[in-house]
């Protein structure tokens, strides 16, 4: 049975349609990477299975509760179950990285201080960086702002993880422990993970299955062996870092040739 269940879903702005009839099943305890480039509509699918907006037509049910139809009440406690870490990180400057986790927990439940203590310095842990708590966001470098996004995302134990480009702006290395970290959390805590990437070996190190977008639609969806046997001529320009655009054209290298001609030309 999927965790989370999207039918038909069409949104659009102004007119312009940006998500054109879209159906995807994620599984519990799986890793599921929606791939895709620039605009293909990769942020506006993962707001929607947010609840931060509503779409033109369609459904979208997490545990079994359509979103775009239940109460707000409703909404509210299944937001409970959903952790995310958003691509900026978004932490408060002006908190301790220890406060950042602490605060969904002061905010949504009654613990006693020194629990809610214990469980930051826990979900520290899992990060790596329980000897950081002290420290502030902008003492931190940018794989330990991922990371600790990802603790605050888990203050609240959630069934489902949602990670908004968790390798952007990384270098290798650390890009590489971040996707160890992904995996980790799956494989211990049974989590499922909904990854959005536009990073291809990430992307292919974590998943279990991977929906691939383009112009709002889904090219595929399947495991990493499917996507990596499809023969969609999108999908392969994607998986082979083909340009869409070329510059390279017969016309493109006529005028520069007879630019370099007139040139030569100039006493």
């Amino acid at each position: 049975m999927s965790i989370i269940s999207v039918r038909d879903l069409v949104v659009e702005y102004d007119g312009r349609r940006v998500l054109d009839g879209l159906n995807l099943d994620i599984e519990p305890g799986k890793i599921t990477v929606l791939l895709g480039g620039s605009g293909s509509g990769k942020s506006t699918l993962l707001r929607q299975i947010l609840g931060l907006e509503h779409p033109k037509s369609g459904s979208i049910s997490i545990k079994g509760t359509d979103i775009t139809t239940c109460s707000q009440a409703d909404l509210k406690t299944l937001r409970r179950s959903v952790g995310v870490a958003f691509q900026s990180a978004a932490l408060f400057n002006s908190l301790s990285l220890e406060e950042n986790v602490a605060l969904t927990l002061r905010e949504h439940t009654a613990l006693a201080p020194s629990v809610i203590d214990l469980i930051v310095w826990l979900k520290l842990a899992v990060v790596g960086l329980a000897d950081f708590g002290k420290l502030h966001p902008q003492e931190l470098s940018g794989g330990m702002k991922k990371r600790a996004a990802v603790a605050r995302a888990l203050a609240m134990d959630p069934e489902i993880l949602v990670l908004d480009e968790p390798s952007a702006g990384l270098d290798p290395i650390v890009a590489a422990e971040l996707d160890e970290l992904i995996v980790f959390l799956k494989e211990t805590f049974q989590i499922t993970a909904l990854v959005v990437t536009h990073e291809m070996h990430s992307a292919f190190r974590i998943a279990d299955r991977i929906a691939m977008l383009f112009d709002g639609r889904f090219l595929a969806v399947g495991t990493k062996d499917e996507i990596r046997a499809n023969q969609n001529p999108r999908v392969r320009q994607f998986l082979n870092r083909v340009s869409a655009n070329p510059m390279h054209t017969p016309a493109l290298a006529s005028y520069l040739e007879r630019y370099v001609q007139s040139q030569e030309a100039k006493p």
